[in-house]
């Protein structure tokens, strides 16, 4: 039995996220650079160590890198080709995380040289870390059609607009005002507040923000928030 398992061969673990951010305006990428002239940039990552799982060692990493906790965290996909990296062979299983980026910028270390991308412009990047991209924009634009995560991306308190700019720049498109917002206020999610937003209109637009309980409940449940997302979402 244990000459089974000496014959064969070890493998370094990595685990690579997709850290997504929205600014108000558009969809980011949280990148590091990786050398100094080639101009190319990497996802943030780190390694397996020997007692870790493969969660605790996700959410470690991040800790290390972004200075957050309690940040949206999904295992992605597994990615295995044996020439994804040309210095030794590794396994590297991706995740997805969304956080605030106001938080972020709180946090930021000038030590990993991190910089948010938009996601619709993104520079050369390690390896196959660019698939590892496309992967986890489809499975947010999936996630966020159905399930409310998309408040993860959002400061505590919003407006109707700023809610729907996240979700057009999600999906790249332009949603209809009107229909967004009925559809949105009718998953009861959304507790509306006295505040309203000043500077941007002379009526102003009131703030809400999400209602804890009722997020935690509805989390896993399918709310169909965007029918038909994968024929919205564009390229």
């Amino acid at each position: 039995m244990l000459d089974q398992y000496k014959n064969q061969h070890p493998y370094l673990v990595a685990l690579d996220s997709i850290i997504f951010g929205f600014d108000g305006e558009s969809l980011n990428v949280l990148l590091v650079k990786r050398g100094v002239d080639d101009g190319t940039w990497s996802l943030m990552g780190g390694w397996l160590q020997p007692h870790e799982g493969l969660g605790e060692a996700a959410h470690r990493i991040l800790l290390e890198l972004t200075g957050l906790t309690n940040v949206y965290l999904e295992q992605l996909h597994v990615f295995g080709d044996p020439n994804r990296d040309p210095i030794a062979r590794t396994i590297s299983v991706a995740y997805f995380a969304l956080v605030k980026v106001a938080d972020y910028e709180c946090a930021i270390s000038e030590t990993h040289q991190a910089r948010w991308f938009s996601l619709y412009d993104l520079p050369p990047l390690l390896f196959d870390h660019a698939q590892m991209v496309e992967l986890a924009i489809g499975r947010l634009r999936y996630k966020a059609s159905q399930h409310p995560i998309g408040f993860e991306l959002l400061p505590e308190k919003f407006t109707i607009p700023q809610l729907k700019k996240l979700y057009d720049a999600i999906y790249n498109t332009e949603f209809d005002k009107r229909n967004f917002s009925r559809k949105i206020l009718s998953t009861n999610l959304l507790i509306k507040l006295d505040e309203k937003q000043k500077g941007f209109s002379k009526k102003g637009a009131y703030y809400y923000q999400v209602d804890t309980a009722k997020y935690e409940e509805l989390t896993h449940s399918f709310l169909n928030f965007i029918p038909n997302s994968s024929e919205r979402a564009k390229p």
